[in-house]
This record gives C-alpha cells, sequence and structure tokens, in this order.
C-alpha cells in the first residue's frame, strides 16, 4: 500500500496486503465503494471452480452458507484496515469473527453469481467491530447478519 489515498476500486493484489486469508479462502474480489469508519461496498465472482463446490453438492453447487458469512466479515475487516491512515495499516493484523447474530438466508448462492456486499459499522468496542451485513445478488438480498470482530491478541 502507498501512502497515497484509496483508490477505487481496490483490487485483490491489494485486498492480499489487507487481509491474511489466502486461496481457497480469500472471499473478497474488489471493493468498489468506501467511506471510511462508515461502510464498504465490495464483491465476490462465484465460479464453478470454487473448492467447495466438489462437495456442497455434486449436481447441485451452492456456496455454503457459513462461507457468504465469513465472506461479509472479510468484507468488514476491509472496511476497518481501509479506514486507518495509510501509515497504521498493519499488514497481517488479525481480526477474529467472535459473534454472528439474526443470520438470515434467503435464496442459495450459485456458480456464476457476482455476490455483492454490503457492510456498515453499527458500534466500535475497544478492539472490536460490528458490522451490519448483507449479501445480494443481482440485487435482492440472499443474506444477512450482525457480525462482531475482534482484533487477535499477539
Amino acid at each position: 500500500m502507498s501512502d497515497d489515498a484509496i483508490k477505487l476500486p481496490v483490487d485483490v493484489s491489494c485486498i492480499l496486503h489487507l487481509l491474511p486469508h489466502r486461496y481457497p479462502f480469500l472471499l473478497v474480489d474488489r471493493v468498489v465503494e468506501l467511506e471510511p469508519h462508515k461502510r464498504i461496498r465490495a464483491y465476490k465472482n462465484v465460479t464453478f471452480n470454487e473448492p467447495f463446490f466438489q462437495g456442497h453438492f455434486p449436481g447441485r453447487p451452492v456456496m455454503p452458507g457459513v462461507l457468504v458469512v465469513e465472506a461479509m466479515a472479510q468484507a468488514g475487516g476491509l472496511l476497518t484496515q481501509l479506514s486507518q491512515p495509510r501509515d497504521q495499516i498493519s499488514e497481517g493484523k488479525l481480526f477474529y469473527l467472535v459473534k454472528v447474530d439474526n443470520a438470515r438466508f434467503n435464496r442459495m448462492v450459485v456458480p456464476g453469481d457476482k455476490l455483492d456486499f454490503e457492510v456498515k459499522v453499527k458500534r466500535l468496542i475497544r478492539n472490536m467491530a460490528l458490522y451490519d451485513c448483507a449479501a445480494s445478488v443481482d440485487g435482492q438480498v440472499v443474506a444477512s447478519a450482525e457480525i462482531l470482530c475482534a482484533e487477535g491478541k499477539e
């Protein structure tokens, strides 16, 4: 990351500097909107080549709901990281998912879907952030949850 202001879209090469996740568990491809400390919009292109589709489910591939929740949490982590002053962004800093409330799944996510994430900061509590998250496909909400993440202690 440079010391310049964030330039949108934030691509996967930058995301790799901000999140510790790697293939096959990096679940955000691009950040397209950012209001620091408030909200982020990002997305994942869901392809048939995702490793989880081999077993979930053969002949009827469906993205596991827990991975949709994880993807929303990763978008929240990007919101937190991208909201920091450039000189305070910490590569390799770990944030852990500690709580999920009010999770709802409205529709299956399948190969070919573009999974859009809208994550808003609901509350900041010391080293934790409570996010209000929604994932949608073609403008229809497919999943939503309140997610609490905490910074890991070294």
